[in-house]
């Protein structure tokens, strides 16, 4: 967009006091969008969980005891393919022979899927408690958030469990006292730099010690005889192993090898202990792994995880039908002649439940595989297709009575209720459509019929499940209407802190407006009252309210002046231009989310096509800024190109410091020249020296333990002290040097300095390199804006005039005036927004996008809380040059503090209500984890914006005006 050069020329205007407070916008702005996070999950992912319903169970056991072991983090295709490890000199054909065999011999095996977000407690809960967990419980802690629901573990007689103290506890805690036992190693066990099959043996030799106690312990021998006892094997090696060498290394492959063997070692320890056939063995994993070793998003790597089942009560393997079991995924693993029998993660809590005769869990919604007569199951019952009957009635009993419970409890509290028809409608019985499903199938089972039995149990079950997702949608409506009114309320509401109505409304106006907003309020109170809504509507429409309130009355005056000067100051058409620009570039930005070369794109339009917008005595008087403006733009946006599955590189890594340097080392010598007090010279070489001494420093402490933890010789503790002390002091030491003797110039050249260890030690790869272009690129803008605003032969705008400043007129007291090319730099600061994030190669909706290899070299042992505040340093580390640079191009034009923000402020949720709409709670869960992480990580992301203008008028407070700035 070209810019007006008459507009330069107009006098600054003295700010008066007026009702528009920024900070109370930016305060209510951050709260908002804060608790609109929250509007997501009730809308879409509200919690299954609720109490009081009746529990069933089958009342025959097929088997007296169970065994359970999860292999953490085990993908299917590399346990169950022929030759999984083909660039692995010397690597077997068949990486576990054991299970293999059981596969081929005596077992039946499938395909678990998973649902996202695939992490260990949502992965455990489904196995164990037959249901899936809203998608924001993967924010709770583990052990410090038990599982608050029923289990498979607490309708067993007792459960002995081993492994993990991140994953034992919270199944533990959340049953029935003294009915779960847990034996786990120290946290400090989990270290990412060892060999973590020490870990799974660990839980081998604890059962080892269990037996051989109860040989002199009658009464924990009793315990172990008795029925419906579970055996729980958490062997968590796989995941640490994945996670430190990725899962096609040779040390994931002998994780396998080592949990094959603990398996056969676990079915003989069973059988000598108790020697009869009355076990029952489901061996399966809670999530997969990625091709870089993290899990987290809906990835097919991460969402398919093996089920193998043997023993008593279990069928054998079967041959394969027609049309196959089998696809492209499973033509590698050469089982193409057995049957391959699919589940949901959550039926192995319903096939557990049926082989050992205990009540289901009475939150579960998994399906026995077995109720569906058309398809094998995994059941070998001894009453045959007459037991197969009845347990697929218990099924449906199970979710008939979650969704009768659920719909009683609506029904009660919620006005005008429409109840889910296909199970609510009489049909002139008197009853109820789904009491008349029941009768009738157990009618069935009475005469005999037992395949009809199981299929209108299956037809039960699926009209259940979709009774639950209806009424867990039920009030969907009512928020999105909420959400809809919030958000483009709080643009309305910020628009009035830019174009400013001259004056108040007359009070009966005012009176009327709130009179109406506070009958809307409390009506909707009352509403949610009536209902037994969650606190939160309570707080949602609070914010709708007083958005349209404010708006209405601060607009009224501005609409009136509008009509009597005869029209806007924008022309209609030059306003309709404006605003399918604005809607175009913001949908642009929701596209490359899933697209992310159009980032690259928008670095092309920036640098090389918008000068041509520029006047042309501008373009041809400034063309070699016109010409590093281009060059720094396509650089930056070769980054969003890049693959996001990185190889740790010394090489890049060391390029990246060295890169720093040399630009960090171009900016010293320009401070230097331009700096003529020698004081303050002298001052500028000792703190820039010691900034490059950390950063040299820093290089080679991470060469040193790169090769170290390539080497598997572990993480040198001297390695790892002298990596946090120059991390740390490298990141202080910018915030402690706040003095008058200060340029924009310095203050760029030390915080661009400040970070660079951050972009070598905690770099997988170009990180460093990414950094220098990032910030090259911020550096450049603030010139350019420059020349573009104040026109050819103008003053820049960063020189005040010093009658200006002597009469007061500084950016901080001059008022902002709207001028349709902040439209512009408001997108422009967006787009740098999310480049910040997405340049160094991440997908939004990837986890497996953040490499733990940096993290190594500082933390070995597993700590989720610290390596994820490191891997959140890294992310929010190029919004500091970012914040300085925005903060200084409000300066450098002249603007008030946060000027250009409120101009963002009213386009960023254009972004925001796209990607709400855009959730889904269907599909495949790639598609679902997408959905969700667009909407939450866009809402952290434009809240960060008020972050990083604050943040940057606070660094440049201690500025002095030079000349030049920049």
């Amino acid at each position: 967009m070209a810019v007006d050069a008459s507009d330069s020329a107009r006098a600054p205007r003295k700010l008066k006091d007026t009702r528009y407070n920024v900070f109370k916008l930016l305060l209510i702005g951050l709260v908002f969008h804060l608790v609109y996070i929250g509007s997501v999950f009730d809308c879409y992912f509200t919690s299954p969980v609720v109490s009081g319903m009746e529990s069933y169970h089958v009342g025959t056991a097929e088997a007296k005891r169970l065994v359970l072991i999860v292999g953490d983090g085990l993908r299917a295709d590399l346990l169950f393919s022929v030759n999984p490890f083909p660039n692995i000199v010397d690597s077997p054909q068949i990486v576990a022979p054991h299970l293999r065999s059981i596969v081929e011999n005596k077992g039946a095996f499938g395909i678990s899927h998973t649902r996202v977000p695939t992490e260990s407690r949502p992965g455990h809960v489904a196995i164990i408690g037959g249901m899936y967990e809203d998608v924001s419980a993967v924010t709770k802690g583990w052990k410090t958030n038990p599982v608050d629901f029923d289990s498979v573990f607490n309708q067993s007689s007792t459960t002995f469990s081993f492994g993990s103290p991140d994953i034992l506890p919270m199944f533990a805690r959340g049953a029935t006292p003294g009915k779960v036992k847990t034996w786990s190693y120290n946290e400090e066990d989990e270290d990412f730099t060892k060999d973590a099959t020490t870990l799974d043996i660990w839980v081998l030799d604890q059962l080892r010690i269990l037996f051989r106690n109860a040989t002199s312990d009658p009464a924990l021998d009793a315990q172990l005889r008795s029925g419906k006892v579970v055996f729980f094997l958490h062997l968590l090696g796989l995941d640490t192993t994945g996670h430190s060498y990725r899962p096609h290394s040779k040390e994931y492959m002998k994780t396998i090898q080592v949990v094959d063997d603990i398996v056969r070692d676990t079915e003989q320890l069973i059988s000598e202990y108790y020697q009869d056939q009355e076990t029952s063995f489901i061996f399966t994993a809670d999530h997969g792994m990625s091709v870089i070793g993290n899990h987290g998003d809906g990835h097919p790597d991460n969402t398919r995880t093996p089920l193998i089942a043997w023993g008593k009560g279990v069928r054998g393997p079967l041959p394969d039908t027609v049309p196959t079991s089998h696809d492209a995924y499973s033509g590698p693993w050469r089982l193409n002649h057995l049957f391959r029998r699919d589940v949901e993660q959550a039926d192995i809590a319903s096939l557990m439940a049926a082989l050992i005769g205990i009540s289901w869990p009475v939150n579960s919604v998994g399906v026995l595989p077995d109720v569906n007569p058309t398809l094998p199951g995994y059941l070998d019952p001894r009453g045959g297709d007459e037991a197969r009957a009845k347990v697929a009635l218990v099924n449906a009993k199970v979710i008939l009575e979650h969704y009768r419970l659920k719909h009683e409890l609506k029904q009660r509290h919620t006005p005008f209720y429409q109840p889910f028809k296909p199970l609510e409608g009489s049909h002139g019985t008197g009853q109820t459509a789904r009491l008349v499903h029941v009768s009738m199938i157990e009618q069935l089972i009475s005469n005999g019929e037992w395949h009809s039995a199981r299929q209108e149990s299956l037809n039960l079950i699926q009209q259940a499940l979709l009774g639950l997702h209806y009424l867990q949608t039920y009030d969907r409506l009512l928020i999105r209407i909420i959400v809809i009114f919030a958000y483009i309320g709080w643009a309305a509401y910020a628009s009035m802190h830019i174009l400013r109505p001259p004056r108040a409304p007359k009070s009966s106006f005012k009176s009327y407006v709130t009179f109406i907003s506070a009958i809307v309020l409390l009506g909707s109170w009352m509403f949610f009252a009536i209902q037994r809504s969650p606190l939160t509507f309570y707080i949602y429409i609070i914010f709708p309210c007083y958005f349209w309130r404010q708006f209405l009355i601060q607009a009224f005056p501005l609409m009136k002046l509008q009509l009597k000067s005869g029209g806007s100051q924008i022309k209609c058409g030059s306003l309709l231009f404006l605003t399918l620009s604005v809607i175009v570039v913001l949908q642009g930005m929701v596209a490359a989310y899933t697209h992310r070369s159009i980032w690259s794109v928008g670095f092309i339009l920036v640098g090389l096509i918008w000068p041509f917008s520029w006047e042309n005595r501008t373009r041809s008087e400034n063309w070699g800024w016109r010409f590093v403006w281009g060059a720094v733009c396509v650089i930056a946006g070769i980054f969003p190109l890049l693959s996001v599955d990185k190889r740790e590189s010394l090489v890049s890594i060391l390029l990246g410091g060295a890169s720093i340097l040399f630009i960090g080392g171009g900016g010293v010598t320009y401070v230097l020249d331009l700096t003529d007090d020698l004081a303050t010279r002298k001052s500028f070489r000792t703190l820039f020296s010691i900034q490059v001494l950390l950063i040299l420093t820093t290089m080679l402490i991470t060469a040193s333990s790169v090769l170290n933890l390539q080497a598997k010789r572990g993480l040198p503790i001297l390695n790892q002290l002298s990596g946090w002390t120059v991390l740390v002091a490298s990141s202080i030491l910018p915030f402690t040097s706040r003095g008058k003797h200060h340029t924009t110039a310095s203050k760029l050249v030390m915080f661009f300095l400040g970070f660079g260890p951050c972009f070598v030690i905690l770099s997988i790869s170009i990180e460093g390199l990414f950094y220098v272009a990032y910030s090259t690129t911020l550096v450049t803008w603030i010139k350019v804006e420059q020349l573009v605003r104040m026109g050819p032969g103008s003053p820049l705008s960063s020189d005040l005039d010093e009658t200006e400043v002597n009469k007061g007129h500084t950016p901080q007291n001059i008022a902002y005036r709207f001028r349709p090319d902040d439209l512009r730099i408001a997108l422009f600061f967006l787009f740098f927004v999310q480049v910040g994030f997405f340049g160094i190669g991440k997908y939004f909706f990837r986890f497996r996008s953040f490499y733990l290899e940096p993290v190594y070299r500082l933390i070995p042992i597993f700590s989720p809380f610290f390596m994820a505040s490191l891997l959140i340093f890294k992310i929010v580390a190029p919004y500091v040059i970012l914040a300085l640079a925005f903060a200084l191009l409000n300066q450098a034009l002249h603007l008030p503090p946060f000027s250009l923000l409120l101009v963002a402020f009213t386009l960023m949720d254009g972004m925001t209500l796209s990607f709400f709409f855009n959730v889904r709670d269907t599909g495949s869960w790639l598609e679902i984890g997408q959905s969700i992480s667009f909407f939450c990580i866009t809402s952290l992301l434009l809240l960060w914006s008020a972050g990083i203008c604050a943040a940057g008028e606070y660094l440049i407070a201690d500025l002095i005006l030079t000349k030049p700035s920049i």
